[in-house]
């Protein structure tokens, strides 16, 4: 039995991409680091704490036309990583917890200042806390926490 939904569902999903077709350019190992970071600039960073500026273009909006989700997951990721290394080194790093709030969306063309910073770490973990927040008004859009351990994980 289908939804009485079932048409505006089906016409969201296809708006989102559903069923399209993924460019030869996309086609490669972790393509969506470049699409991401073509959209990041780091500002500042010292011992166990990054700044970066994202800048809201139109490869990361989703179909609402507002930023994507998974590219706000992608960002606090990618500068997690880059904060705990501050303190842990440049060794290969996994993410073991990872939560972000969605609080207010982000516009196409808005800048969002990204801050991170270790909140606890140790000799092969960090947990890093990030705030991102509309840089025009200071509103804050996204929190986030991500908790990072040193690979291989037998040494922990």
């Amino acid at each position: 039995m289908e939804s009485p939904n079932y048409e505006a569902a089906i016409g969201f999903m296809e708006r989102a991409g559903m069923g399209g077709i993924v460019g030869a350019e996309y086609n490669v190992n972790d393509s969506f680091s470049t699409v991401v970071g073509g959209a990041l600039k780091l500002v500042s960073t010292e011992r166990a704490k990054i700044c970066c500026i994202l800048h809201v273009k139109p490869p990361i909006l989703n179909a609402n036309g507002i930023l994507f989700g998974g590219a706000v997951a992608a960002v606090a990721e990618r500068v997690a990583i880059g904060c705990a290394a501050t303190i842990l080194g440049h060794s290969q790093l996994c993410v073991g917890e990872f939560t972000i709030s969605y609080l207010a969306p982000a516009p196409p063309n808005a800048e969002i200042i990204v801050n991170a910073s270790v909140i606890n770490g140790g000799r092969n973990v960090a947990v890093v806390a990030l705030d991102f927040r509309l840089k025009e008004s200071q509103r804050l859009a996204y929190v986030s926490r991500v908790t990072l351990y040193k690979i291989p994980l037998s040494n922990l």
